[in-house]
């Protein structure tokens, strides 16, 4: 698990306030909502501003690609990747 893994799973369980979990309880490769972790779209709300607070990311628009990074972890981790490398 890459550090920036580990830090997206610690920011779900603190934002979203995640009792009785763990990070190492969550698979990087499981779906974040529906099934697999159960978060909704207010979930998805919440870890975007999470994700502006902690990594100084802002999502200016909610289009199929920024969706698709938010499938799960490894993918959320891989676009704060990116998005640090462009700034």
């Amino acid at each position: 698990m890459s550090d920036i893994e580990y830090e997206v799973k610690k920011m779900i369980i603190e934002s979203l306030k995640l009792e009785d979990i763990t990070p190492e309880d969550i698979n990087s490769e499981e779906p974040l909502f529906g099934e697999g972790l159960g978060l909704d779209s207010i979930d998805a709300l919440e870890l975007g501003v999470a994700i502006r607070q902690r990594f100084g990311i802002k999502l200016e628009t909610v289009s199929d690609e920024v969706r698709a990074y938010f499938a799960n972890v490894r993918s959320l981790s891989r676009f704060i990747g990116l998005q640090q490398g462009a700034q």
